[in-house]
């Protein structure tokens, strides 16, 4: 799965897509982040300043104490 959506999005990000949705409960943070590192890499963006990725907070991460974990685990 992680293989096949970082192979999609790099695809995505060749074909001019600069706006990716995600979330932890959709398992797309990690391979989104590799795409990114991958697109760097092979000169696709020249920085994350031209991408726009909105995450969510999901609800099971909504207790006081779980935010700032939850949004640090986000921004890995």
């Amino acid at each position: 799965m992680i293989q096949t959506a970082k192979s999609a999005i790099l695809e995505a990000m060749k074909a001019g897509y600069r706006h990716f949705d995600t979330a932890f409960i959709y398992g797309s943070e990690k391979p989104l982040g590799e795409a990114i590192a991958e697109a760097l890499r092979l000169g696709l963006i020249k920085s994350r300043e031209e991408l726009f990725i909105p995450t969510k907070l999901w609800c099971s991460f909504a207790e006081r104490d779980q935010v700032v974990p939850a949004c640090k685990l986000s921004l890995e």
